[in-house]
C-alpha cells in the first residue's frame, strides 16, 4: 500500500486530494482558495465529515503547512512519512512532454522555459512542487502535464497555416490543453464499450474553460484548443476562435496594446462578453427564464461552436461511436448537453433519451435506443489519473 497525493496548485488556489494505491481509494480531499488574500478559505473533506474554516494565508508554503499538519491531525496519516508520492498538475510540457515525469532539475528547468505560454498555471504550478521539495524532500514527485494526451496529434492537426519558420524558431503550434480529463473520460469509455465499439470517440470537456478532443484507438488527433487555451469554441470569458484581424482592428481603434486586447479575449469576452450577465452557464439559464435575450444568445452562440466543433471531428475520424460529455456544464447542464445535441441530430441522426439526460452527477449513457451514435455523460477525475501516473512511476522508480 502506497499514500499518493495529488495537488493542483493554481494562482490563488491549492486543491489536493489522497489516495490510498493501488486501490485508488480516496483517503480526503482539500481547497485551499483566495491565497495572498486577507482572509482564506480551507474545505477539508474526509469519508464522513467536512471540516470549513477561514484563515490567513499570505502564500502557498503556508496553505501546504496546513494542509500537511491537518492529514495528522485527522488521523489521515499517522506522520509525513507515510506519504510516497506527489503528482502536480503542470498545465504545460510542450513538445518534448508525450508522458508524466519524474520531477528532476531537468524538468523543473523545461516547464520554467514554456512559462511564456502558460504564464498563468506553469508558475503555480511550479511553486507547488517547489514548496513541497522544501517540506518534503525525500518524497517522490511527478510532473502530469495537460498537454500530454495530445502530443499524438499528427502535423496536419497541429500545424498553423503561417510561415514554417515560426514553428521552427518559437515552437507555434497547436498544443491543446485539458489533456488529462480527456485521457480519463476517453479511458473510461473505451472500459465501458470496448475497445472494439470505441474506436472514433469525441470528448467535450465543457466548464468555464472548455475544449473538445477527437480521439481514434485511445489517441488525440484533434483538439480545439491551441498554441495557448484562449483558442477553440467560446468558452466562460474566452472567445475562443476569431478572425485574427479583429484584434489589431481593436488595438487600433481603442488605442490599446496587443497585450490588453488578448486580456479581453481571455477575461471579458465569450459568453460573458455577450450576455454581459455572468460567465456561468448556471447564472445565463436563469437569466434566460427570466427573458433575457443577450443571456439566449450566448447559450445559442455557445451550442452552435460546440456543435460545428463535433461535426468537424466526426469528419476527420471517419464517423463516431461515442459523444462524451463531462466537466461543469457538461456534467450538470442537461438543456446544453439537449440543445448541443439536437443541434446535429439531423446531420448525425444522434438522439438522446430525455429521462436519461436529466440525471446528474453520474455516469451514464443518455443517448435513445435508436440513436446512431451513443452519448455519455462522464464526470472526469483528473485527480485519479495524476494518482496513477504517480503510483507507477514511484512503483519503478
Amino acid at each position: 500500500m502506497s499514500i499518493i497525493m495529488s495537488l493542483n496548485s493554481g494562482s490563488s488556489s491549492c486543491k489536493a486530494q489522497l489516495y490510498q494505491m493501488p486501490e485508488e481509494k480516496v483517503l480526503c480531499s482539500a481547497l485551499f482558495e483566495r491565497i495572498g488574500q486577507s482572509v482564506g478559505n480551507i474545505t477539508f473533506e474526509l469519508e464522513n465529515a467536512k471540516h470549513t474554516d477561514e484563515v490567513l494565508l499570505p502564500n502557498h508554503k503556508v496553505a501546504i503547512e496546513i494542509l500537511l499538519k491537518l492529514l495528522v491531525e485527522h488521523g489521515v496519516i499517522s506522520s509525513l512519512d507515510d506519504i510516497s508520492g506527489i503528482g502536480h498538475r503542470i498545465v504545460h510540457g510542450g513538445e518534448k512532454y508525450k508522458h508524466s515525469a519524474l520531477f528532476t532539475a531537468e524538468v523543473e528547468a523545461d516547464i520554467e522555459a514554456l512559462i511564456d505560454l502558460a504564464p498563468l498555471h506553469n508558475p503555480a504550478n511550479l511553486l507547488g512542487y517547489r514548496v513541497m521539495k522544501e517540506l518534503l524532500p525525500n518524497v517522490t514527485q511527478v510532473a502530469v502535464f495537460d498537454t500530454a494526451f495530445h502530443q499524438s496529434m499528427e502535423p496536419v492537426s497541429f500545424m498553423y497555416p503561417i510561415p514554417i519558420e515560426y514553428y521552427q524558431k518559437y515552437r507555434i503550434r497547436k498544443y491543446g490543453f485539458h489533456g488529462t480529463s480527456h485521457l480519463y473520460v476517453t479511458s473510461r469509455a473505451r472500459s465501458i464499450l470496448g475497445e472494439d465499439q470505441s474506436r472514433r470517440l469525441i470528448c467535450c470537456h465543457l466548464g468555464n474553460g472548455g475544449s473538445l478532443s477527437a480521439v481514434k484507438d485511445g489517441e488525440c488527433v484533434n483538439t480545439s484548443m491551441g498554441f495557448t487555451p484562449l483558442a477553440g469554441i467560446m468558452m466562460g470569458t474566452r472567445s475562443g476562435d476569431i478572425d485574427p484581424s479583429i484584434m489589431a482592428y481593436l488595438a487600433e481603434k481603442e488605442e490599446l496594446s496587443a497585450v490588453k486586447i488578448t486580456d479581453i479575449c481571455n477575461k471579458k469576452s465569450g459568453i460573458l462578453g455577450i450576455s454581459q450577465v455572468s460567465s456561468d452557464m448556471r447564472d445565463i439559464e436563469e437569466a434566460i427564464n427570466q427573458g433575457n435575450k443577450q443571456a439566449e444568445l450566448a447559450r445559442a452562440m455557445y451550442v452552435q461552436r460546440v456543435g460545428m466543433t463535433i461535426g468537424s471531428y466526426i469528419a476527420q475520424l471517419g464517423g463516431c461511436d461515442a459523444i462524451l460529455f463531462t466537466a461543469g456544464i457538461g456534467e450538470n447542464s442537461s438543456i446544453v448537453r439537449k440543445l448541443i445535441i439536437d443541434s446535429i441530430t439531423d446531420a448525425f441522426g444522434v438522439t438522446l433519451d430525455d429521462k436519461k439526460n436529466s440525471l446528474r452527477k453520474q455516469e451514464i449513457e443518455i443517448s435513445s435506443v435508436d440513436s446512431k451514435i451513443k452519448v455519455f455523460v462522464i464526470p472526469t477525475n483528473e485527480e485519479l489519473v495524476i494518482a496513477q501516473d504517480t503510483y507507477q512511476l514511484y512503483s519503478v522508480n
